[in-house]
């Protein structure tokens, strides 16, 4: 109530959420006290809505939302409408288009397999994989408890169904001769997919820019490492959008590879990500989920910046 609009009348729209986990009878337990307090604070409640409208995997918990009703919104609100996730009043069925539709993107395979070196690039980068889903089913609780201090608590869940998604795909195309950099393809894919939401994207693109700086036929060396470290950064950034300072993995990516191009070793890398991820305890979110309640967030460190960290420790320790 606090954060009503300038002038906004006494009617409004309470919505009550449940965001995936959370018991129906609860929401509704939840939604009395909800319209009781409203009704004493002087509003009229024009129309309630308690449901699953928008979840996020199996979070526990509920939002509320009060939609301030003016002659203009009203009318749009009581409109009939009908989609898959919501559906309101009586709307003539409209005509099926039975146009045939891809189904899901095309899967990245072995068109022809890569070198030798690349091969054995590709069986270490399994190895790898591996080691970062064991760390995030074992960290998936921890990450989840950060998250949720301003987020919707699901870092921990995404990053465990990720990390798992990607070893699968990694072990099927390494089996069948990938090089490592379509190895990476396919697990950034597979990631982003099983992941969901941002975390999930960004880790998809972040895995595939990697190995498109590898490829296929090449040996790796440290120069190429820097350079693919350099070109997975440019990926998050560029698709995520976030600086240095917004509280996001780029807190803990930027000082690692920054690190790494001015000459230092991998576990002074390792260090400047875990220090970028610790500062980020000072900052306020700017972007993303967390930012419309970045004040609370301050004290508690980033889920998205501690993970990274976590899995560049991981990655290095696996290679030695």
């Amino acid at each position: 109530l606090d954060d009503r609009p300038d002038n906004p009348g006494n009617r409004v729209i309470a919505i009550v959420n449940g965001l995936g986990d959370t018991k129906y009878e609860e929401l509704f337990v939840l939604y009395r006290d909800i319209a009781r307090r409203l009704r004493d604070a002087g509003l009229e409640i024009v129309e309630g809505e308690v449901g699953e409208f928008v979840t996020s995997l199996d979070m526990a918990g509920a939002s509320l939302t009060l939609v301030w009703l003016d002659d203009e919104i009203e009318k749009y609100w009581f409109a009939p409408c009908d989609t898959p996730a919501y559906r309101k009043g009586n709307m003539d069925r409209p005509e099926a288009d039975t146009t045939e539709l891809a189904s899901a993107p095309e899967p990245v395979a072995v068109t022809e397999k890569g070198s030798e070196e690349s091969q054995k690039l590709a069986t270490k980068v399994v190895s790898a994989l591996k080691a970062i889903s064991d760390l995030m089913h074992e960290k998936e609780k921890e990450l989840g408890q950060i998250d949720s201090v301003a987020g919707d608590g699901d870092h921990g869940i995404g990053m465990a169904r990720g990390s798992k998604a990607a070893v699968e795909q990694a072990e099927k195309l390494t089996k069948d001769g990938g090089g490592a950099g379509t190895v990476l393809a396919g697990a950034g894919d597979a990631w982003s997919a099983s992941a969901g939401g941002t975390s999930g994207a960004l880790w998809g693109a972040l895995i595939t820019a990697f190995g498109s700086v590898l490829g296929d036929e090449e040996k790796a060396t440290e120069q190429t490492l820097i350079e693919a470290s350099r070109a997975a950064l440019d990926a998050v950034t560029r698709l995520g959008g976030a600086e240095v300072g917004d509280k996001t993995m780029v807190d803990a990516f930027v000082p690692a590879v920054e690190a790494l191009e001015e000459g230092k070793t991998w576990d002074e890398a390792i260090a400047a990500a875990k220090e970028g991820a610790d500062k980020t305890k000072d900052l306020v979110a700017k972007v993303g989920r967390a930012r419309p309640l970045g004040e609370k967030s301050l004290g508690t460190p980033d889920a998205g910046a501690t993970s990274l960290a976590m899995i560049i420790e991981t990655v290095v320790k696996n290679a030695q």
